[in-house]
């Protein structure tokens, strides 16, 4: 299984190329603010066909170069049904800090690919040789999913866009979001993973599900963590 990741734009967003081996098909997860050009780098080096895009969630900073990416490739983007409307105006879903990201960033403009797929709870994907379950955690967004690996074969993983950090979880103040559902997300879709899962996170450092299960505060409490009540 080869994983590589580089982050992405202002935002720092991690974007992730999956694939089974070099010089084969692979999928991309989460393309950030300026990130064609680095992926492009990539998938040059490891020789890696992109034959689809997978996006945790619908924020600006986890989508910003999907439409480029796909349309490029001539491949769909795959997204949660409650966070497609983000594709074509991204800035929605911020609230108030639209205003202050369009004031930034002034003349943005964004449209759906040209070929959109939407994931399922519990769907197995297969693309690229791969198979990875499609997990829905509501919290961050109405529409956040993780993916997560999907056979026995070499080191689980679960690619965990702004559900689960190291030391942290994804914010829950932004329009869509909750902080009850975020905790029952990580309650039933992540905590009951093996201690040795790898989290690849949507910001930041790697980290295992072991690691997050015993050190992170947010998870103290919650029921299949040790600790304090949250």
């Amino acid at each position: 299984m080869l994983v590589a990741g580089f982050p992405a734009g202002s935002f720092q967003t991690n974007c992730f190329v999956v694939a089974p081996e070099e010089g084969g098909p692979c999928v991309v997860v989460d393309p950030g603010q300026d990130a064609e050009e680095p992926l492009r780098q990539v998938l040059a080096q490891r020789r890696l066909t992109p034959v689809a895009v997978l996006l945790t969630h619908g924020h600006l900073d986890h989508m910003w170069s999907v439409t480029p990416v796909c349309d490029g490739d001539d491949i769909p983007a795959w997204i949660h049904p409650e966070d497609r409307f983000m594709l074509a105006d991204p800035l929605r879903a911020v609230g108030e800090m639209g205003a202050q990201l369009a004031a930034m960033y002034p003349g943005l403009e964004f449209r759906e690919p040209g070929r959109v797929e939407t994931l399922d709870d519990g769907a197995t994907l297969e693309l690229a040789g791969l198979e990875l379950t499609v997990d829905h955690t509501p919290g961050h967004t109405r529409g956040s999913v993780v993916f997560r690996s999907a056979t026995d074969e070499g080191a689980p993983f679960v690619l965990a866009g702004d559900t689960l950090f190291q030391g942290s979880i994804g914010r829950t103040d932004l329009p869509g979001g909750s902080l009850q559902e975020m905790m029952t997300s990580l309650r039933d879709k992540l905590l009951v993973l093996p201690d040795e899962t790898a989290v690849l996170p949507g910001h930041g450092q790697p980290t295992t599900i072991g690691d997050e299960r015993h050190t992170n505060p947010f998870l103290q409490g919650t029921p299949n963590a040790p600790g304090r009540n949250l």
